[in-house]
């Protein structure tokens, strides 16, 4: 390890605490004595790399998880901690051969999980490369000896061309007058397996590209190079990548072109400094090795790392377990990047099938929490369109607008992700013990009494019997319905003289409609104000609301202590989904026509479908949104004026 460290150039002292790695976990000295002995610094790094063995974990899932977690906080400190873990990494792998073969497979899955993909964010390309051809040669060990012997051959029958377009280009360079050091290029063997798996190609296919690597000294002889290139071979449109310009998301710089050469196979060509060709092979490590602080490409590593990790440092703190954090943290490793812009002209790189919301949240958290539309290049969009490189993207926010949980769906990024979960929760528990509290006050209101009326030795009395710390925990298990009010009314009265009498009928609870997420609305009945209704408590999720003539309310019958007594509150603003079904004559315009009297009549529709009966007649199903009954039977009036509509109802599932 300690070697592996020298090799990078590192300092003395993570070179002392890889030598002295295992020292804490595996034996009876502790953190105090290596930092007594060793200084604080040392005792840091070592206890950063260190497994959490002395807590008992339920499962080995959630043990691997927590110990990730930990090596990333201490990575956060100080990013050392990281390159020493991925040396000790790289020397398992490398005496892998000893293990158990289920031993093998388990270490070379995690190194390719975590491990390969955490020196690629960090830019450490040599590294990323042994990593992963030593981990496909444990994971797989067939598939690996096959595809070497294959790329052997290949190598021996391909050694011709690669001379020739080598001497055509470095003759090429001369002629310009510029100075440039041609290397051909090797695929590895798990990028080529990869490749075949990803996009189901043959071994030939994959091996029919000849790839180079011109070293340059300057930006500028950079750019003269690709122009002397596209001059001596036709370049493929479309397959230019300028990452000097536009760096990667680990601080990785070149120039990346694809020729047509004239052996009839692809020609790939990578122009790169010298400095930048440093920070590609050995990434955010060549910050020890040249410490250059006017050069930009040697410290872009070290800055997109900074921030990397900043946000590592967010999403751990809103993350509910390690196991989430570990799940948001793979999503994260793995990001083919899009770039895009902001209105002010600025860059910024996201992983490959963002959305705007992933965008918004980038930007900042604020902005993601307010977003409540997108633009891009000026037109508007929804929120869940997938983001393309070079679009210019502008975010719509509102001060009181909140995340919805239907963004989980689609979101990309783990900052996102997390963000969005966290003020769920915190907005769901908001609403739980307001819900909660409304709940047990009705209960009360039965037996003659109210929240104000109790007494303050009665509440802690029944905190202390449900064991609860405080009244808002009660609150939020009785609002998400794994506590009922009636229990807690009657625990809370016990042994007292009731005003009321237990058969008086308290007021039904007045649903607003825009209660969040304590309160649903069934999807089968779909239920709209004006509509009678009946509530059913179910357990974690709060209340769900049906319509009286629902299907599904007859199997609850037999659970009268579930359902709640619920009506529609008076002056009810807002718009419910509702489903409709319209039987209709096959006539050019038809859906046009519908559509247009459903906008006419205020209506917004938020799904169509349609299905040929027969030949004469389609059946067409929307869903719409509307205010109460009166306006939907106003809707339901308008499309049965209509001459092609035949039959209209409503459809409850």
């Amino acid at each position: 390890m300690a070697r592996i460290l020298a090799e990078m150039h590192m300092d003395h002292k993570s070179i002392a605490a890889a030598i002295l790695h295992d020292v804490i976990e595996d034996t009876g000295i502790a953190k105090e004595q290596v930092a007594e002995r060793f200084g604080e610094e040392i005792a840091e790094l070592v206890d950063g790399v260190s497994k959490l063995t002395h807590i008992q974990f339920e499962s080995k899932a959630e043990a691997q998880a927590e110990n990730f977690r930990k090596m990333m906080l201490a990575m956060v400190r100080d990013i050392r901690v990281i390159l020493i873990k991925l040396a000790d990494r790289l020397h398992n792998m490398r005496t892998l051969g000893v293990m158990r073969p289920d031993k093998r497979r388990r270490i070379a899955r995690e190194t390719l999980e975590i491990y390969a993909p955490i020196a690629n964010r960090l830019g450490m390309n040599r590294m990323r490369l042994e990593l992963e051809d030593l981990g496909f040669a444990a994971l797989h060990p067939m598939r690996y000896r096959v595809l070497r012997e294959s790329l052997k051959r290949a190598r021996g029958n391909r050694k011709e061309i690669v001379g020739k377009l080598q001497e055509a280009i470095q003759a090429r360079l001369e002629q310009e007058g510029l100075a440039g050091e041609v290397i051909g290029r090797e695929k590895h063997l798990y990028s080529i397996y990869k490749k075949m798996k990803d996009k189901h190609l043959a071994f030939s296919e994959v091996m029919d590209v000849y790839a180079f690597r011109i070293i340059v000294d300057s930006v500028d002889t950079c750019y003269r190079v690709l122009g002397a290139v596209h001059n001596l071979y036709t370049p493929m449109p479309g397959k230019f990548k300028d990452y000097i310009a536009i760096p990667k998301a680990n601080g990785y710089q070149s120039l990346h072109t694809v020729l047509f050469s004239p052996y009839g196979v692809a020609l790939e060509v990578q122009i790169r400094t010298a400095e930048m060709h440093k920070v590609a092979e050995s990434g955010i490590a060549a910050h020890w090795l040249y410490k250059s602080s006017d050069e930009a490409a040697g410290n872009s590593a070290q800055i997109r790392a900074r921030q990397w990790l900043h946000d590592l440092l967010e999403i751990q703190q809103k993350a509910g377990n390690s196991i989430e954090f570990l799940e948001s943290v793979k999503i994260d490793l793995f990001p083919d990047e899009v770039y895009v812009f902001t209105p002010q002209g600025d860059i910024m790189v996201l992983p490959r099938g963002s959305t705007a919301v992933d965008f918004a949240y980038a930007v900042h958290t604020d902005v993601g929490n307010q977003c409540v539309a997108a633009k891009i290049d000026r037109r508007l969009v929804p929120l869940r369109t997938e983001l393309y490189n070079g679009a210019t993207v502008e975010i719509i926010t509102s001060k009181g607008a909140q995340p919805n949980p239907a963004w989980l769906d689609f979101v990309h990024t783990a900052k996102a992700r997390t963000h969005i979960r966290n003020v769920l929760k915190n907005l769901e528990r908001e609403e739980a013990v307001m819900l909660g509290a409304r709940l047990l006050n009705k209960s009360l209101a039965a037996h003659g009494a109210s929240l104000e009326s109790l007494s303050e030795e009665q509440t802690r009395r029944v905190l202390a019997e449900f064991n609860y710390a405080e009244l808002d925990d009660l609150y939020s298990d009785i609002g998400l319905g794994n506590q009922m009010p009636m229990v807690i009314a009657r625990a809370l009265l016990q042994g007292e003289e009731h005003l009321g009498d237990e058969a008086a009928r308290p007021k039904p609870l007045a649903i607003k409609g825009t209660e969040g997420a304590v309160v649903t609305f069934a999807k089968c009945c779909r239920p709209i104000p004006g509509d009678p209704i009946l509530g059913f408590v179910t357990s974690g999720r709060g209340i769900v609301i049906h319509t009286e003539d629902c299907k599904n309310v007859a199997e609850y019958r037999n659970r009268p202590e579930k359902w709640i007594d619920v009506a529609w509150e008076a002056d009810l603003e807002g718009e419910f989904p509702i489903d409709i079904k319209l039987l209709v004559l096959n006539q050019r315009g038809v859906l046009a026509k519908v559509a247009a009297t459903l906008s006419d009549m205020e209506a917004n529709i938020e799904n169509v479908s349609i299905e040929e009966r027969d030949g004469m007649h389609s059946t067409l199903s929307f869903t719409v949104m509307v205010r109460n009954r009166r306006h939907l039977a106003r809707i339901m009036r308008s499309l049965r004026s209509l001459e092609m509509v035949q039959r209209i109802y409503r459809l409850k599932k």
